[in-house]
């Protein structure tokens, strides 16, 4: 069975390493240079999509910023899973709010931000602090303003209204202005859904920022309540979708209830960790999932965590000295806050794994994982 897949970052590399066990074969439509290559060997092209959809048996997609020219090309052949909606739901807030609500998905109180009298009413309607989101093309924090108070509304206004008339998209631009959440923590739920119907899902993974950017994800299996609430939500939104494959959805937690801050249509930086840490990978189960294959268990085999590796293209090899750590590089040019790849670190208990990964985290730079080991300390205080 042959694949592409939209887009030739680090998971198209990472669902095509996971398919080769399976027999199937793998490219990836780079949108950058428009040609069809292989994500394990960017150097090796294979033509244009028209190429690549002729190769394809199934079409999908390792992000959510994709033409919509593009989309409607590989929809037509019948190939494209999760469908075209799907994917654009998750590039454009405007949709996945309406989706929410389709769901009945709790999630931030909003207003759609498209004039300066929608700025102005959101003012009026919605309690300050307020965090406003670009629809289109903003992810690990870019793309986003904080008022704080109304002193602050001009300023932003005009920032927003340049960024209006800088946007480059085919797609009108506009901004998503929601109430701050006063969460106790952010935490995801991968799950994916087969060409059936049928669901499984991982267990929810603890998510720490720093300066907006996922760093660590430590999966959970401690609150049988909070979990069945977020497959829950999953399962509504999945088949409010008519979703196949691997899809991620991002919670605030306020007290007992789950809020959904976003929703991503692939694979998920946050469920890195099932590659050591579940019965079946996400990425795996993204390829299954699409090829019409029986999904595998999202249990959670053995208490794993995962850090991200960010702008840096070396770190020590003494980590690998600590049992249970593993390393995945992404093969590509250093640049400041750039993913490079990831540690996977697990452990036999939850305190284990926390005392572990305070231990990678002391030989990790300090500079470039500043607040890693505090992070580390904190899980453990709280076990």
């Amino acid at each position: 069975m042959n694949v592409l897949i939209l887009g030739a970052g680090q998971l198209a590399r990472m669902m095509s390493l996971a398919s080769k066990p399976l027999n199937i074969t793998v490219r990836a439509y780079d949108v950058g240079s428009k040609t069809v290559v292989d994500p394990l060997n960017s150097a090796i092209s294979y033509g244009d999509l028209n190429a690549g959809i002729e190769f394809a048996d199934t079409i999908t997609a390792e992000f959510e910023h994709i033409s919509h020219d593009v989309l409607a090309q590989c929809e037509a052949s019948g190939k494209l899973k999760p469908s075209s909606q799907a994917i654009k739901t998750g590039g454009d807030r405007r949709l996945e709010k309406a989706l929410l609500t389709k769901a009945n998905a709790a999630n931030a109180k909003h207003q759609i931000i498209e004039s300066k009298a929608d700025f102005d009413q959101a003012l009026q309607t919605l309690a300050l602090p307020l965090i406003l989101k670009s629809a289109l093309e903003g992810y690990d924090g870019k793309g986003q303003w904080r008022l704080k108070d109304l002193s602050q509304a001009d300023d932003i206004w005009a920032d927003i209204e340049a960024f209006f008339q800088g946007s480059k998209s085919s797609v009108k631009q506009a901004v998503i202005a929601e109430q701050m959440v006063p969460f106790d923590r952010e935490v995801s739920l991968v799950g994916m859904r087969d060409v059936n119907g049928n669901t499984k899902v991982y267990p929810l993974t603890e998510n720490h920022h720093t300066d907006g950017v996922l760093t660590v994800s430590v999966a959970l299996n401690d609150n049988e309540a909070l979990q069945t609430q977020a497959q829950q939500i999953f399962d509504s939104i999945a088949n409010a979708l008519g979703y196949v494959g691997v899809l991620a959805i991002e919670f605030f937690q306020v007290g007992d209830q789950l809020l959904v801050n976003e929703i991503a249509p692939r694979v998920h930086n946050s469920g890195h960790w099932t590659q050591q840490g579940a019965d079946t990978c996400q990425f795996e189960n993204h390829i299954r999932a699409v090829c019409g294959l029986p999904l595998g268990s999202g249990e959670l085999v053995r208490p794993t965590a995962m850090i991200n590796i960010l702008g840096e293209d070396s770190i020590p090899n003494a980590i690998l000295d600590i049992p249970s750590v593993s390393l995945h590089w992404y093969g590509k040019t250093k640049r400041a806050g750039r993913k490079m790849g990831h540690i996977n670190l697990s452990a036999t208990t939850n305190q284990a794994l926390f005392e572990r990964l305070e231990k990678v985290a002391m030989l990790l730079p300090e500079q470039a994982f500043s607040d890693i080991q505090q992070y580390a300390r904190s899980l453990a205080a709280n076990t």
